[in-house]
Protein backbone atom coordinates (compact mmCIF):
# COMPACT_ATOMS: atom_id res chain seq x y z
CA UNK A 1 0.00 0.00 0.00
CA UNK A 2 1.49 3.06 -1.00
CA UNK A 3 2.37 5.99 1.47
CA UNK A 4 0.25 8.74 2.50
CA UNK A 5 1.76 12.06 0.39
CA UNK A 6 3.18 15.04 2.38
CA UNK A 7 1.39 17.49 0.24
CA UNK A 8 -1.96 15.32 1.83
CA UNK A 9 -0.95 16.65 5.16
CA UNK A 10 -0.85 19.98 4.18
CA UNK A 11 -4.15 19.97 2.39
CA UNK A 12 -5.98 18.47 5.73
CA UNK A 13 -4.45 21.14 7.81
CA UNK A 14 -5.59 23.93 5.55
CA UNK A 15 -9.86 22.31 5.36
CA UNK A 16 -9.77 20.91 9.41
CA UNK A 17 -7.58 24.06 10.80
CA UNK A 18 -6.97 27.51 10.29
CA UNK A 19 -2.62 26.80 10.54
CA UNK A 20 -0.87 28.38 7.50
CA UNK A 21 1.03 25.17 5.25
CA UNK A 22 3.47 27.49 2.98
CA UNK A 23 4.13 23.96 0.44
CA UNK A 24 2.26 22.62 -2.00
CA UNK A 25 -0.51 20.72 -1.33
CA UNK A 26 -2.28 17.63 -3.06
CA UNK A 27 -4.70 18.42 -5.71
CA UNK A 28 -6.74 15.24 -4.85
CA UNK A 29 -8.69 16.00 -2.02
CA UNK A 30 -8.45 11.87 -1.54
CA UNK A 31 -4.52 12.31 -0.60
CA UNK A 32 -5.57 14.83 2.59
CA UNK A 33 -8.05 11.76 4.38
CA UNK A 34 -5.55 9.43 5.44
CA UNK A 35 -3.88 11.94 6.98
CA UNK A 36 -6.82 13.57 9.47
CA UNK A 37 -5.94 11.80 12.62
CA UNK A 38 -2.05 12.95 12.77
CA UNK A 39 -4.02 17.02 12.56
CA UNK A 40 -6.03 15.64 15.43
CA UNK A 41 -3.12 14.98 16.87
CA UNK A 42 -1.53 18.09 16.18
CA UNK A 43 -4.67 19.79 17.53
CA UNK A 44 -4.62 17.24 21.04
CA UNK A 45 -1.09 18.63 21.22
CA UNK A 46 -1.81 22.12 21.23
CA UNK A 47 -4.57 21.95 23.61
CA UNK A 48 -1.75 20.01 25.55
CA UNK A 49 0.44 22.38 24.98
CA UNK A 50 -2.21 25.05 26.67
CA UNK A 51 -2.16 23.21 29.63
CA UNK A 52 1.75 22.50 30.37
CA UNK A 53 3.41 26.21 31.85
CA UNK A 54 1.02 25.46 34.78
CA UNK A 55 1.95 22.13 35.23
CA UNK A 56 6.21 22.54 35.06
CA UNK A 57 5.93 26.23 36.36
CA UNK A 58 4.91 27.89 39.73
CA UNK A 59 1.98 29.36 38.34
CA UNK A 60 -1.33 30.10 40.06
CA UNK A 61 -3.11 27.21 39.36
CA UNK A 62 -7.22 28.59 37.72
CA UNK A 63 -8.71 25.40 36.22
CA UNK A 64 -11.59 26.84 34.92
CA UNK A 65 -9.30 29.63 33.04
CA UNK A 66 -7.17 27.36 31.72
CA UNK A 67 -10.20 25.14 30.32
CA UNK A 68 -11.72 28.54 29.01
CA UNK A 69 -8.37 29.27 27.14
CA UNK A 70 -8.96 25.40 25.77
CA UNK A 71 -12.35 25.72 24.29
CA UNK A 72 -11.22 29.30 22.85
CA UNK A 73 -8.29 27.47 21.08
CA UNK A 74 -10.29 24.44 19.64
CA UNK A 75 -12.93 26.73 18.42
CA UNK A 76 -10.11 29.23 16.93
CA UNK A 77 -8.14 26.81 15.20
CA UNK A 78 -10.50 24.88 13.93
CA UNK A 79 -12.53 28.73 12.56
CA UNK A 80 -15.40 27.01 14.35
CA UNK A 81 -16.02 24.78 11.54
CA UNK A 82 -17.90 21.27 13.53
CA UNK A 83 -19.27 24.15 15.98
CA UNK A 84 -21.07 25.59 12.72
CA UNK A 85 -21.81 22.62 11.75
CA UNK A 86 -23.48 20.89 14.90
CA UNK A 87 -25.92 24.29 15.28
CA UNK A 88 -27.09 23.54 11.55
CA UNK A 89 -27.80 20.16 12.16
CA UNK A 90 -29.84 20.64 15.26
CA UNK A 91 -31.57 23.34 13.27
CA UNK A 92 -32.43 21.45 10.88
CA UNK A 93 -33.74 18.57 13.48
CA UNK A 94 -35.39 20.82 15.48
CA UNK A 95 -37.36 21.80 12.23
CA UNK A 96 -38.99 18.84 12.26
CA UNK A 97 -39.23 18.74 8.42
CA UNK A 98 -38.84 16.10 5.25
CA UNK A 99 -35.34 15.36 3.86
CA UNK A 100 -34.88 18.46 1.52
CA UNK A 101 -36.06 20.95 3.87
CA UNK A 102 -33.74 20.27 6.61
CA UNK A 103 -31.08 19.83 4.11
CA UNK A 104 -32.16 23.64 2.89
CA UNK A 105 -32.07 24.56 6.73
CA UNK A 106 -28.47 23.15 7.33
CA UNK A 107 -27.10 25.25 4.35
CA UNK A 108 -28.54 28.86 5.82
CA UNK A 109 -25.94 30.39 7.55
CA UNK A 110 -28.42 32.10 9.95
CA UNK A 111 -28.41 30.90 12.98
CA UNK A 112 -31.91 28.95 15.07
CA UNK A 113 -32.45 28.66 18.47
CA UNK A 114 -32.04 25.22 18.44
CA UNK A 115 -29.13 25.82 16.87
CA UNK A 116 -27.74 28.33 19.68
CA UNK A 117 -29.13 26.07 22.43
CA UNK A 118 -27.04 23.04 21.18
CA UNK A 119 -23.73 25.41 21.12
CA UNK A 120 -24.00 27.01 24.03
CA UNK A 121 -24.55 22.93 25.96
CA UNK A 122 -21.36 21.95 23.58
CA UNK A 123 -19.40 24.91 24.82
CA UNK A 124 -20.20 24.44 28.39
CA UNK A 125 -19.62 20.28 28.32
CA UNK A 126 -16.41 21.13 26.47
CA UNK A 127 -15.35 23.69 29.42
CA UNK A 128 -16.42 21.15 31.91
CA UNK A 129 -14.75 18.45 30.56
CA UNK A 130 -11.49 19.99 29.91
CA UNK A 131 -11.54 22.17 33.79
CA UNK A 132 -11.61 18.48 35.02
CA UNK A 133 -9.05 16.85 32.97
CA UNK A 134 -6.48 19.94 33.79
CA UNK A 135 -7.59 19.45 37.75
CA UNK A 136 -6.66 15.65 37.65
CA UNK A 137 -3.23 15.97 35.55
CA UNK A 138 -5.39 13.77 32.76
CA UNK A 139 -5.00 16.52 29.69
CA UNK A 140 -2.29 13.95 27.85
CA UNK A 141 -5.61 12.43 26.69
CA UNK A 142 -6.66 14.86 24.45
CA UNK A 143 -4.12 13.44 22.24
CA UNK A 144 -6.18 10.47 21.80
CA UNK A 145 -9.63 12.36 21.71
CA UNK A 146 -8.70 14.33 18.89
CA UNK A 147 -7.11 11.74 17.10
CA UNK A 148 -10.54 9.64 17.07
CA UNK A 149 -12.55 12.11 16.35
CA UNK A 150 -10.67 13.09 13.63
CA UNK A 151 -10.65 9.22 12.20
CA UNK A 152 -14.16 9.03 12.57
CA UNK A 153 -14.66 11.69 9.72
CA UNK A 154 -13.14 9.60 7.19
CA UNK A 155 -15.25 6.59 8.05
CA UNK A 156 -18.33 8.68 7.60
CA UNK A 157 -16.94 10.09 4.36
CA UNK A 158 -15.63 6.53 3.18
CA UNK A 159 -18.73 5.13 3.79
CA UNK A 160 -21.51 7.62 2.72
CA UNK A 161 -22.86 9.23 -0.41
CA UNK A 162 -22.98 12.81 -0.58
CA UNK A 163 -26.34 13.71 0.19
CA UNK A 164 -26.61 17.24 -1.94
CA UNK A 165 -27.05 16.93 -5.68
CA UNK A 166 -25.31 20.32 -6.23
CA UNK A 167 -21.55 21.26 -4.59
CA UNK A 168 -20.46 21.58 -1.38
CA UNK A 169 -17.51 22.24 0.67
CA UNK A 170 -17.43 18.48 1.50
CA UNK A 171 -18.64 16.70 -1.72
CA UNK A 172 -14.76 16.95 -3.47
CA UNK A 173 -13.72 14.64 -0.25
CA UNK A 174 -16.23 12.16 -0.11
CA UNK A 175 -16.63 11.73 -3.77
CA UNK A 176 -12.88 10.68 -3.73
CA UNK A 177 -12.86 8.78 -0.44
CA UNK A 178 -12.17 4.97 -0.60
CA UNK A 179 -11.61 2.36 1.24
CA UNK A 180 -7.80 2.81 1.11
CA UNK A 181 -7.69 6.14 2.74
CA UNK A 182 -10.13 4.57 5.14
CA UNK A 183 -7.62 1.72 5.79
CA UNK A 184 -5.02 4.05 6.57
CA UNK A 185 -6.69 6.27 8.56
CA UNK A 186 -8.00 3.50 11.13
CA UNK A 187 -4.58 1.91 11.08
CA UNK A 188 -2.85 5.51 12.09
CA UNK A 189 -5.41 6.00 14.31
CA UNK A 190 -4.61 2.50 16.72
CA UNK A 191 -1.18 3.19 16.48
CA UNK A 192 -1.46 6.64 18.05
CA UNK A 193 -4.01 5.62 20.63
CA UNK A 194 -1.60 2.21 21.61
CA UNK A 195 0.60 3.78 23.62
CA UNK A 196 -2.00 5.45 25.82
CA UNK A 197 -3.37 1.48 26.27
CA UNK A 198 -6.55 -0.98 26.16
CA UNK A 199 -8.65 2.19 27.56
CA UNK A 200 -7.91 4.04 24.70
CA UNK A 201 -8.57 1.16 22.27
CA UNK A 202 -12.29 0.90 24.39
CA UNK A 203 -12.78 4.40 23.76
CA UNK A 204 -11.76 3.74 19.72
CA UNK A 205 -14.45 1.29 19.39
CA UNK A 206 -16.60 3.49 21.61
CA UNK A 207 -16.55 5.80 18.86
CA UNK A 208 -16.78 3.96 16.34
CA UNK A 209 -20.14 2.37 17.62
CA UNK A 210 -21.45 6.23 18.20
CA UNK A 211 -20.16 7.12 14.81
CA UNK A 212 -22.16 4.00 12.97
CA UNK A 213 -24.96 4.84 14.59
CA UNK A 214 -24.99 8.70 13.44
CA UNK A 215 -24.13 7.03 9.86
CA UNK A 216 -27.24 5.28 10.15
CA UNK A 217 -29.43 8.28 11.10
CA UNK A 218 -27.98 10.21 8.58
CA UNK A 219 -28.33 7.51 5.84
CA UNK A 220 -32.01 7.82 7.14
CA UNK A 221 -32.66 11.61 7.44
CA UNK A 222 -30.57 12.99 4.74
CA UNK A 223 -29.81 10.26 1.98
CA UNK A 224 -25.64 10.75 2.70
CA UNK A 225 -23.26 13.12 4.63
CA UNK A 226 -22.38 16.77 4.23
CA UNK A 227 -19.99 19.49 5.81
CA UNK A 228 -22.38 20.17 8.55
CA UNK A 229 -23.23 16.41 9.51
CA UNK A 230 -19.09 15.84 9.46
CA UNK A 231 -18.73 18.68 11.93
CA UNK A 232 -21.81 17.22 13.62
CA UNK A 233 -20.04 14.23 14.03
CA UNK A 234 -16.79 15.48 15.12
CA UNK A 235 -18.58 17.51 17.83
CA UNK A 236 -20.28 14.47 19.28
CA UNK A 237 -17.48 12.08 19.29
CA UNK A 238 -14.82 14.62 21.08
CA UNK A 239 -17.24 15.69 23.59
CA UNK A 240 -18.10 12.22 24.20
CA UNK A 241 -14.88 10.70 24.90
CA UNK A 242 -13.87 14.28 26.40
CA UNK A 243 -16.71 13.51 29.50
CA UNK A 244 -16.15 9.87 29.73
CA UNK A 245 -12.36 10.88 30.48
CA UNK A 246 -13.55 14.03 32.57
CA UNK A 247 -15.70 11.31 34.29
CA UNK A 248 -13.18 9.07 35.06
CA UNK A 249 -10.62 11.96 36.78
CA UNK A 250 -7.51 10.94 38.40
CA UNK A 251 -8.71 7.31 37.76
CA UNK A 252 -7.52 7.61 34.25
CA UNK A 253 -4.02 7.66 34.96
CA UNK A 254 -4.07 4.35 36.72
CA UNK A 255 -4.94 2.90 33.24
CA UNK A 256 -2.96 5.20 30.69
CA UNK A 257 -0.69 2.73 29.46
CA UNK A 258 -0.03 -0.76 29.64
CA UNK A 259 1.98 -1.09 33.03
CA UNK A 260 -1.50 -1.84 34.78
CA UNK A 261 -1.89 -5.14 33.20
CA UNK A 262 1.22 -6.46 34.37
Amino acid sequence: MKAPSIKGFGTALKTLTLIPWPFKEDEAFSASLSWFPIVGLLLGLILYGISLPWDILPLPRWPEMIALLMVVADAWITRGLHLDGLADWADSMGSFRGKEKRLSIMKDSSLGVFGGLVLIVALLAKWIAFERLFASGSTIWLLAIFVISRDMLVELMSTLPYARNGEGTAKPFVDQASKKQRIVSHILTLLLCAPFGPLALILLGAAFLETRVFRIRCRIQFGGITGDLLGTAAEMVEISLLIVCAFLGRNILIYTGWGWLI
